[in-house]
């Protein structure tokens, strides 16, 4: 069994009650450590992968199994229907007229393909415990990371000891492929979910002795970019040199609009872009980075990146032009002695607050149509999109998240940004007006979306800690 250490972040204070309370709770957690193992282990073994319509059932049995652990621990529980995948809603009991705090908590029970099935050194869905970790695919994204707060809840439940907030957990299935019926569903439950504030353990820390608030993620907007030249491939020989070339239009296009350092070139691109606070400033310096570990576990030759900022800035709080995808001409064995009718290319754009996605797809649009040479056609398809997320660092609902991480890993707790994007998050702001806190529990060799994922049995045990102290310092504050 695992253990923790009793009396853990009690013993500078005297003996009080809420103290004497908090030791059931965490008496509780370090005593079943085994169970709760055991548990995400059965968890992880079904493969809920949402973007596969073969996976249906997986999906409605792993729905029910996730339904079946939320009452056994004596939460009010639905298995709500969509026209998609279940979400599942799970209530701590709660009076009539209950004066404390409301909170969500949400996490997504449905995983990512398991693919390359090759460069899995395990079955992605036979869990394996091995140097501290458990393997298997949803171990980290999401299971581990919500199961902690599910277990800490349980412990405060089954001891008989007073939570200090209200909770409703809302874990749905199909955040892998975009969350298309959540929204839906949250607007139509809003005087349900009317709540304090949102927690969500979906992202990460840069280490164990680093444990963070994530107050910033960036926003991302994507779109399709096409040339068209002559109507077919011609001979290269008998008619190069009199057409454009539709691919090598696109490489100067897209040199046009971003620099050989980094910055983007579009017009207006930073107009609305905030400068990071000395503050914010500080925090990012305590992120542990190493320019040559960092080259050396991407696989990078060299550190690149917008002058002025160092590279835990440029990936978290800069807005970038990236392009994903270029399609032209032969693309088989040997050559093709070609000019190619058309030339394609997929591009995201990162976003970090106050950016809007729409205004800078204009801007974009305008730009490259400005910039387009006449010698070709040029068409561009808005995509995907969403908007950065900002809390303020100093709230108080951060505060108590940078305390309660502290307790449970004992070391002092930063905010930082990340640069990825959660949509939801944005849509709890607008639908139910509340902030999100975000207490990532992944570690960055955890192996999200690629083969080996994994979740450190430590980190799971630490964020049940780490939730119970959450929510007295949410009640608190």
């Amino acid at each position: 069994m695992l253990s923790i250490q009793r009396g853990v972040n009690l013993a500078k204070h005297p003996p009080s009650r809420l103290n004497a309370r908090m030791q059931s709770v965490l008496d509780y957690i370090e005593d079943n450590q085994s169970r709760f193992v055991d548990d995400l282990s059965e968890y992880l073994r079904f493969p809920s992968i949402s973007a596969q319509p073969e996976h249906k059932k997986d999906i409605a049995a792993c729905s029910k199994w996730i339904a079946g652990k939320c009452k056994e621990i004596g939460l009010k529980t639905e298995v709500c229907k969509t026209s998609g995948q279940p979400i599942v809603v799970a209530r701590t009991p709660r009076k009539k007229n209950s004066r404390k705090p409301h909170y969500l908590v949400y996490g997504h029970y449905d995983v990512q393909p398991p693919d390359p099935l090759e460069l899995w050194k395990t079955p992605p869905f036979k869990p394996q415990i091995a140097n501290g970790n458990i393997y298997a695919r949803g171990s980290t994204d999401n299971k581990g990371q919500h199961m902690a707060h599910l277990k800490a809840v349980e412990a405060y439940l089954k001891t008989g000891t007073d939570l200090p907030c209200d909770i409703t957990f809302i874990i749905e299935g199909e955040e892998e492929v975009g969350s298309s019926n959540l929204t839906p569903f949250v607007q139509k439950r809003k005087k349900d979910f009317k709540c304090e504030g949102v927690v969500v353990s979906d992202t990460g820390m840069p280490s164990p002795k680093h444990p963070a608030v994530t107050y910033a993620l960036r926003g991302v907007m994507a779109l399709e970019v096409r040339l068209d030249g002559p109507a077919r491939d011609l001979h290269s020989g008998v008619f190069g040199g009199s057409i454009e070339n539709p691919a090598m239009a696109l490489c100067q296009l897209m040199a046009k609009c971003r620099n050989d350092r980094g910055k983007v070139l579009v017009p207006g691109f930073y107009d609305d872009v905030e400068k990071l606070t000395k503050y914010e400033r500080e925090q990012m310096a305590k992120v542990p980075h190493s320019d040559r570990a960092y080259l050396k576990m991407l696989g990078s030759p060299k550190i690149f990146g917008e002058p002025g900022y160092s590279a835990t800035e440029q990936r978290s709080a800069r807005p970038t032009f990236e392009i994903n995808g270029l399609t032209s001409g032969y693309q088989g064995e040997g050559s093709k002695t070609i000019v190619p009718s058309y030339a394609s290319c997929k591009i995201t754009i990162r976003l970090v607050p106050n950016q809007k996605p729409q205004t800078i797809l204009r801007q974009v649009k305008a730009h490259l149509k400005k910039v387009c040479p006449p010698s070709v056609k040029i068409t561009i398809e808005g995509g995907h999109e969403g908007d950065p997320y900002l809390v303020a660092p100093k709230s108080d609902q951060v505060q108590a998240g940078l305390s309660a991480l502290k307790k449970a890993f004992g070391h002092e707790a930063i905010v930082m940004r990340e640069g990825g994007s959660i949509p939801i998050v944005n849509d709890f702001k607008k639908i139910l007006g509340a902030d999100t806190l975000l207490l990532g529990l992944a570690l960055p060799d955890d192996n999200l979306h690629s083969p080996n994922e994994k979740f450190s049995l430590e980190q799971y045990r630490k964020g049940m800690i780490m939730s119970a102290h959450l929510w007295q310092g949410l009640g608190a504050s």
